[in-house]
């Protein structure tokens, strides 16, 4: 007897879409998140925010911190804190390279992506990221608009 497919295979939930244009991001890492039911229910929901939340190391673990998952209205008093802190898993070989690279000038460790894993377990993409400043997010600007005036060009002499 064939097994039915998951239905939610790589299915994004949340997406921090100001980190590109805030910050440079060096490389990624995917990590586990530690949720209880009702978070579990509101992340199929699709309702979750994590455009103003960020990670951080503390006492040797790492945490997300100022996500928003809204309450879950069946759960009643057995629901969670809007925003709580939320533990995220990696490996400890990954823990120690991530506190490397923060520790670094100006470093810090950015939510990019919030999406179910093909096992269906709710997994969250890091970014080790820079802050742009003012004149990079300018510069990043002129050349999106550039790159669109090419494609409208290219587009009406073809």
């Amino acid at each position: 007897m064939q097994s039915k497919p998951n239905k939610n295979t790589n299915k994004l939930l949340a997406e921090n879409r100001k980190a590109r244009y805030n910050y440079f991001i060096e490389s990624k890492i995917e990590c586990g998140l530690v949720l209880i039911g009702s978070e579990v229910k509101i992340l199929r929901t699709g309702s979750v925010n994590i455009s103003e939340s960020y990670a951080s190391v503390e006492e040797n673990e790492l945490w997300l911190i100022n996500s928003y998952f809204p309450s879950y209205s069946s759960a009643h008093h057995f629901g969670h804190d809007e925003r709580r802190k939320r533990k995220l898993l990696v490996k400890k070989k990954e823990l120690s390279k991530l506190w490397q690279n923060i520790g670094r000038d100006g470093m810090t460790l950015v939510p990019l992506k919030l999406y179910f894993n093909e096992s269906g377990l709710a997994k969250l993409l890091l970014g080790i990221a820079k802050g742009k400043k003012l004149t990079d997010k300018r510069e990043t600007e002129k050349k999106r608009d550039w790159n669109r005036q090419k494609s409208r060009l290219l587009r009406d002499r073809g």
